[in-house]
């Protein structure tokens, strides 16, 4: 996002705000915009943040899998053995 911070203050200016005001008020906006974008390092710890997720997901629906066909396998191996 682009903040023309010298059109700014000559809009505030304009709308009969003093050059000291208006220059400290858009210091102030553009702190706000700043704060709220992603640095290419935020960017990068959260796609280590998904990567892991990605990994501990993969583990847990293998488990799953692994237990459905143990309990599947159990089952059919229940019903068809002969009562004793």
């Amino acid at each position: 996002m682009v903040f023309d911070t010298l059109k700014s203050v000559e809009e505030l200016q304009e709308a009969g705000i003093p050059e000291s005001q208006a220059k400290a008020q858009v210091r102030v906006f553009q702190r706000i915009i700043e704060s709220d974008l992603a640095t290419k390092r935020d960017i990068k710890e959260l796609q280590q943040e998904m990567r892991e997720l990605e990994y501990r997901l993969t583990i847990k629906t293998g488990v799953m899998v692994v237990a459905a066909t143990g309990v599947i396998l159990g089952t059919i191996q229940y019903l068809l053995l002969p009562s004793s």
